[in-house]
């Protein structure tokens, strides 16, 4: 038995026509989504609505719309990516709301992501860290040894993998009451940690990140856990332990 149905919606979306501006929530009524629509379609069909009645549409991010990218990034009724877990904004469909709702987006909260308009956040700050330490030396003298050649402990591999999973949304930054960007930073860490071919720069990567995120304005851990909670790819707590270690590490090397 079918249980399509369609619904008929308040939404509360945060409008701020750029990042100098005073935003403010506006109100806005859909109907006839169906619950078969992701929650990006739906705001496709309210932004035609705005479009028809000569109004300007509500800017906001997507890209692949396949939960790989994470630019989709909203704020839905006070959680990171709305409800569901493990999931980016655009994986999540209307069928878990209700008819007659009312649905509150807004964008990332963050003195780091600074509003660009409307739902839309500037997150080079991940980029800035990333270009601090982020990579792994490459030998390009001709005797390179292919990766596939170098024996890692499968359980390293694993947790490597599971790391390099973080598609840098900035959920945990946005659930973060104090707005970290630890678990961002551990599992960038991690994913080169545990192999041989991250050991090159494995004295500084974790010195440099860090020092660049604290002066992108990110605040420090607050232990609460709400970041791997709210993670769409479900990054553990545990690279932020790890992310600690290296850190020490380098500053005994240093």
């Amino acid at each position: 038995m079918s249980t399509h149905k369609n619904l008929n919606l308040t939404l509360k979306v945060w409008r701020q026509k750029d990042q100098k501006a005073k935003g403010n929530m506006e109100t806005y009524q859909v109907s006839d989504i169906s619950t078969d629509s992701s929650f990006l379609e739906m705001m496709d069909i309210l932004n035609e609505q705005l479009i028809n009645e000569g109004k300007e549409p509500v800017a906001f991010d997507h890209d692949c719309r396949e939960g790989i990218c994470g630019t989709c990034s909203l704020y839905i009724n006070g959680e990171a990516h709305g409800p569901g877990r493990e999931i980016t904004t655009c994986q999540l469909h209307m069928r878990e709301f209700n008819d007659g709702d009312t649905i509150y987006i807004e964008p990332w909260r963050a003195n780091a992501f600074p509003v660009i308009k409307d739902l839309m956040v500037d997150r080079t700050a991940f980029d800035r860290i990333m270009a601090a330490g982020g990579f792994i030396s490459v030998n390009t003298s001709g005797n390179t040894v292919d990766a596939n050649a170098i024996p890692i402990e499968k359980a390293n591999a694993d947790k490597a993998m599971d790391a390099a999973t973080c598609i840098g949304c900035g959920a945990c930054v946005a659930t973060c009451k104090n707005s970290s960007a630890m678990l961002f930073v551990s599992a960038k860490v991690s994913q080169f940690a545990l192999l041989p071919q991250g050991q090159v720069e494995s004295a500084e990567r974790a010195q440099n990140m860090v020092k660049v995120m604290d002066e992108e304005g990110f605040g420090n851990c607050s232990n609460t856990g709400a970041c791997e909670v709210e993670c769409p790819k479900g990054i553990s707590l545990e690279n932020i332990a790890r992310l600690n270690r290296e850190y020490l590490s380098g500053s005994v090397k240093k």
